[in-house]
């Protein structure tokens, strides 16, 4: 296979690494991120280490691993994790997961692989993300590769036939795993749904064997839930905004919304490793028509992400608020309620919004998954 034409999206080579840690350590955003990642560390210090790192590996595992032990360290309450066990390390596979941070809800999964001892996975991004050079940098140095979205009818079948050749080649060829989001963009509604889309996009690549297809990606979901979800008042305010207009985002949101994900306070973060997806239950399907077959196994994921999604006072907190209910009020204490109706009334001093219809969609942030495990559950 040619594999030049994966050159605008693929992540960097190991050869290219040296190159983008001096751009990274000239940045002049550098002294602030070094701050955060190395708080005790003189900057010059910092930058001699960036500067001579020649590898990938090397890259996540002196940078990226300590990025995630700060973000535990300083924005959580405790972090656990579930699974590892159902993953096989001589097995490659498509993790496709929920999706709720911009950067952690990726992140968070590789720290977990590497202290398991598990390869590091392929991360897709938005193109819309790669905002500025030093986040390209990091990003590529970081095995994320670029994903197209937008454009005409035409363009976006390409960029979509290009992604899907390029995950299946990391995964069956470059003997790399690689993690997706079920859908475009976060869910913001707290109802996390795999757009049948996506599963689509998996089999374009292979399109005469619908089985073959899926079978050999080794699709297996994740499902990570945060206590406090990161941007929950950015999340709720767009989301009031797009009931009345089609929501525009502002200059520097996205670059805005990682930042704030990664400092945020966030309580308890739960990541669950889910049963694969195997060929029997794929077999099952496969007289279907190609329509029905993509969204019986967006349904298969949905199953698993909201059947292991880790539920925590809050959510259960907004869901007794919301329904005028006392169902769950042995799930949390006075002072956890009060804690999160403090966080809920910050929404009053949103001038020129409906707060009542505010703070609904806010409660709907926290609540639905209830409502999305539940069913899930019942259809097991």
């Amino acid at each position: 296979m040619d594999t030049s034409k994966f050159d605008d999206i693929r992540p960097y080579y190991n050869e290219e690494i040296p190159s983008a840690m001096s751009r990274i350590a000239d940045s002049e955003l550098f002294p602030l991120i070094a701050s955060y990642i190395f708080p005790n560390e003189n900057i010059e210090n910092v930058r001699r280490h960036i500067r001579g790192i020649e590898t990938i590996d090397q890259f996540q595992h002196e940078v990226m691993s300590i990025v995630n032990e700060q973000v535990i360290k300083r924005s959580m309450t405790s972090f656990s994790y579930n699974g590892i066990d159902r993953l096989d390390k001589n097995k490659r596979y498509l993790f496709v997961s929920n999706h709720r941070d911009i950067m952690l809800d990726s992140s968070l999964l590789q720290y977990v692989l590497h202290i398991n001892g598990h390869e590091t996975s392929e991360i897709t991004f938005g193109a819309n993300l790669m905002c500025h050079p030093l986040v390209i940098d990091i990003g590529k140095s970081n095995k994320m590769f670029k994903v197209e979205r937008g454009g005409n009818l035409k363009d976006f079948y390409q960029s979509s036939l290009l992604n899907s050749e390029y995950i299946r080649h990391t995964i069956t060829e470059k003997n790399q795993s690689v993690w997706i989001a079920q859908r475009n963009g976060r869910t913001k509604d707290g109802i996390d749904h795999t757009e049948p889309g996506l599963i689509r996009m998996f089999g374009s690549s292979l399109p005469n064997d619908k089985l073959k297809a899926l079978s050999e990606l080794n699709i297996a979901p994740i499902s990570i839930s945060y206590e406090w979800e990161t941007c929950d008042i950015l999340k709720a305010l767009e989301l009031y905004e797009s009931r009345f207009t089609k929501y525009v985002k502002k200059p520097g949101e996205d670059l805005n919304s990682i930042l704030t994900g990664i400092v945020a306070d966030k309580g308890h973060v739960h990541i669950e490793i889910c049963e694969p997806i195997n060929i029997d239950e794929l077999q099952l399907l496969e007289s279907m028509t190609k329509q029905e077959y993509v969204k019986a196994v967006a349904f298969l994921i949905d199953k698993r992400i909201n059947a292991a999604y880790h539920l925590h006072p809050n959510n259960y907190i907004a869901f007794d608020i919301r329904y005028g209910t006392k169902r769950y009020s042995d799930r949390y204490t006075p002072a956890q309620k009060e804690a999160f109706c403090n966080r809920l009334n910050e929404l009053s001093t949103y001038e020129g919004c409906e707060v009542d219809v505010l703070m609904d969609i806010f409660l709907g942030i926290y609540a639905n998954p209830i409502n999305s495990r539940t069913n899930a559950i019942s259809f097991q």
